[in-house]
């Protein structure tokens, strides 16, 4: 008789937990998808680029390391604060400088009013690109991995640097790519 009650108990001791976790998932999904640690926005799905998609001055390219891109119509006054805020954000990473790469991508391949020999400048050649990123806001910054996908963005209006250093940090402490 007290065999039962010992199987019965330590039976609901291990399956308990999973019915009560599975049960969990299935009436609260969202939980999870909220409750992120980035501070910028996931761009979910990625958008893909092929080597088509931009024109890139020089011999920069998006494969091989990570890049923050501010992506506008035309550079005016609000793209060449982006831009000084990109800059920041690469010197002030620090020892990781080096697997980062700042890129203005612009529809009208105009450049900002500062010269900067270190800004890679490209233009947008695609509509399919050019359409995937007309859904997210306007004057935007965006994390592209060593792959070249668009994977995070973070509004320019209220950037917060302290924000995307921590992002940063974090993404390149578990990187093993770029």
């Amino acid at each position: 008789m007290t065999f039962k009650k010992e199987f019965w108990a330590l039976l609901s001791i291990f399956l308990l937990p999973i019915g009560l976790g599975t049960l969990f998932f299935y009436l609260n999904p969202t939980y999870f998808s909220q409750n992120t640690v980035n501070y910028g926005e996931l761009i979910t799905p990625v958008i893909v680029t092929e080597k088509s998609d931009l024109d890139i001055k020089g011999d920069a390219s998006l494969q091989g390391v990570w890049t923050l891109a501010y992506v506008t119509d035309s550079c005016d006054s609000l793209c060449n604060q982006a831009v000084a805020d990109v800059k920041t954000i690469r010197t002030l990473i620090n020892m990781d400088m080096r697997r980062i790469q700042r890129m203005l991508i612009t529809n009208d391949g105009s450049a900002p009013s500062v010269e900067d020999e270190k800004l890679i400048l490209a233009s947008i050649t695609s509509d399919k690109l050019l359409g995937q990123l007309s859904r997210l806001p306007e004057n935007s910054i965006f994390l592209i991995d060593p792959i070249g996908n668009f994977m995070l963005y973070y509004d320019p209006k209220d950037i917060n640097i302290k924000f995307v250093l921590k992002d940063l940090k974090r993404l390149l402490k578990y990187s093993r790519i770029g």
